[in-house]
């Protein structure tokens, strides 16, 4: 691989600090230092003596502290109980004073460590344990007189609580750095040689260091080897004369300050690109998605105009038929009054033609009994002739059968008018019936449409009545939920003034649901009251209400809304 080879848009995969040594030529320690800088920090395994060493160090520690703090505090408290009472203090409050002064340097520190060890350090907290650390080597040293008086006799009265100071800032030094190992954070300080040695470059490595959060010292200098590396195969490409690189290829160091390495750095165009494609991809996508959304709208749109369209051609349809429905029975209406007036008036004419062939029967019959009455007084003159003529018989044989012919004619002919005569009547009487029958059935079908009539305007009646009661309790209902609302409101109000928590609240809640639900608590004991509550309000009520997935929460919130009702909670009309 030669030093042109060097890929220029991607890290190598080998460890950075060796490829820009040999591609360049230079010697392979390129920073001068120690291959084992460079190379990844490798901890050594402690050994089993070490960690008993490191064992008896800890408990000799913790014992010496604890020994040295407990023998300060007694010094302490001796010395600052005795001079208490020469400032003035009380016997009563002379014993508390040095537990108040060394105590809140004890509380101070504690909780100053134990902040550190939460990861939330509040400096005050040290700054007021020290200002009470000066105030007791103060009280302490000038506890015997003047200090300048004698200043080993106040130096000896001040140690102690400088001692005591000095351990616990060791254990919080200690607890700082096992928090800040176990959150991996902790920071690699610069050797000091290194600031002897380069006292102008140290800075700029430090400064770049801290701004850009590089904990580890040996990974800083790791990358600044792979960028003097990255700069010297660069100017080794370009003949020495970095004017001719690329802006791309100038990346790295330019980056440098801002805390990138040089293979972040030679990558940030590629990652960019691809960025800018992945905006334009999702710019695309969400522009396809608007259309989308206002293709979907407009079909929407359409298919509401079209619902709308069927709903008005069904209502237009529903309404003509109604219409012509209504016209067909007008037109039924019509027709069975025109039938029965026809009727009517053809049984009106049967009756008068039945009437005169009455009349007319009636003359014939008159006639008939007239010529009767002249056929008897034939016959009687006949047997007065056949008398006489007896005793003409033969002079009058033909003069008697001639009479006897004359007389068998005329019975015929009275006997067939009777006939008809009796044959009218029935037919009159047949028709008599026919247009009573008539009348009856244009009677009966008045009833039915007079019946039908009333039965339609009850059906209005009760049609009106029922969207009367109908509109009367929407608007009593309208009117409870006005009352509702407006009792939440005032009851809003009232827990918005008296500050409760969302629990308190949510527990008012569910016991208004439970008044405005109708239930009735009176007289009844705490069971009771739970159960009348859990009958008009039920946990999936109260998850609905406050959106809750918890059938324990709802449970809980009921029964708290039971205890707020048994003890007197009403919520203000």
């Amino acid at each position: 691989m030669t030093i042109t080879d060097m890929p220029q848009t991607a890290a190598p995969d080998t460890p950075a600090s060796h490829p820009p040594g040999r591609a360049s030529g230079a010697p392979e320690k390129v920073s001068g230092t120690a291959r084992s800088v460079s190379r990844p920090d490798k901890r050594k395994t402690i050994k089993a003596d070490r960690d008993r060493l490191m064992t008896a160090l800890s408990l000799v520690a913790a014992i010496g502290g604890t020994l040295v703090g407990v023998i300060g505090f007694a010094m302490s408290y001796s010395t600052l109980a005795k001079v208490a009472l020469n400032w003035g203090f009380s016997k009563e409050l002379a014993p508390w004073f040095p537990v108040g002064v060394d105590a809140s340097i004890i509380a101070f520190l504690a909780l100053d460590l134990y902040l550190i060890r939460k990861g939330t350090p509040w400096p005050l907290l040290r700054m007021a344990a020290h200002a009470m650390t000066g105030a007791t080597i103060w009280f302490n040293a000038s506890s015997q007189g003047h200090i300048g008086g004698d200043p080993v006799q106040a130096a000896s009265h001040g140690v102690m609580p400088i001692l005591f100071v000095i351990g616990v800032e060791a254990a919080r030094r200690l607890i700082i750095q096992k928090a800040r190992l176990e959150a991996g954070t902790v920071t690699d300080r610069i050797p000091l040689h290194r600031w002897i040695l380069s006292p102008v470059a140290t800075p700029v490595f430090y400064r770049r260091m801290r701004l850009h959060n590089v904990t580890s010292y040996p990974e800083m200098i790791r990358r600044q080897q792979e960028l003097i590396g990255y700069e010297q195969w660069l100017k080794r490409k370009h003949d020495g004369d970095l004017s001719k690189a690329t802006e791309d290829e100038l990346l790295p160091m330019k980056m440098a300050a801002h805390g990138y390495t040089v293979s972040e750095a030679l990558a940030m165009p590629e990652q960019q690109e691809r960025a800018a494609e992945a905006r334009a991809e999702e710019a695309e996508r969400r522009r396809l998605d608007a259309e989308t959304r206002q293709e979907l709208a407009r079909k929407q749109a359409e298919a509401d105009r079209l619902e709308a369209e069927g709903k008005l051609e069904a209502v237009r349809a529903r309404v003509e038929g109604e219409t012509g429905q209504a016209r067909a029975h007008a037109r039924a209406q019509v027709s069975a009054a025109e039938r029965a007036a026809e009727l009517e008036e053809a049984a009106l004419e049967t009756a008068v033609i039945a009437e005169a062939r009455a009349r007319e029967a009636e003359a014939e019959r008159k006639a008939a009994q007239e010529r009767e009455a002249k056929a008897a007084a034939d016959v009687r003159a006949a047997e007065l002739e056949r008398q006489a003529a007896e005793k003409r018989k033969e002079a009058a044989e033909a003069d008697r059968v001639a009479a006897a012919e004359a007389q068998a004619i005329e019975t015929a002919e009275i006997a067939e008018a009777r006939q008809r005569a009796a044959e009218a009547d029935r037919v009159a009487a047949e028709t008599e019936k026919a247009a009573a029958e008539t009348r009856r059935r244009a009677a009966e079908a008045d009833r039915l449409t007079a019946e039908e009539n009333e039965r339609k305007a009850t059906a209005d009646a009760n049609t009106q009545a029922a969207r009367k009661r109908e509109a009367e309790t929407e608007y009593a209902a309208a009117e409870t939920r006005l009352a509702a609302a407006e009792v939440e409101r005032r009851a809003v109000e009232i827990e918005d003034a008296a500050k409760l928590t969302p629990r308190e609240r949510a527990v008012r809640k569910v016991a208004r649901m439970a008044l405005a639900a109708g239930a009735v608590f009176v007289g009844l004991d705490a069971d009771g009251m739970h159960r009348e509550l859990c009958r008009v309000v039920s946990i999936a009520d109260v998850q609905r209400e406050f959106d809750v997935s918890s059938t324990d929460t709802a449970s809980k919130y009921r029964q708290e809304a039971v205890a707020l009702i048994a003890d007197g909670y009403r919520p203000q009309q």
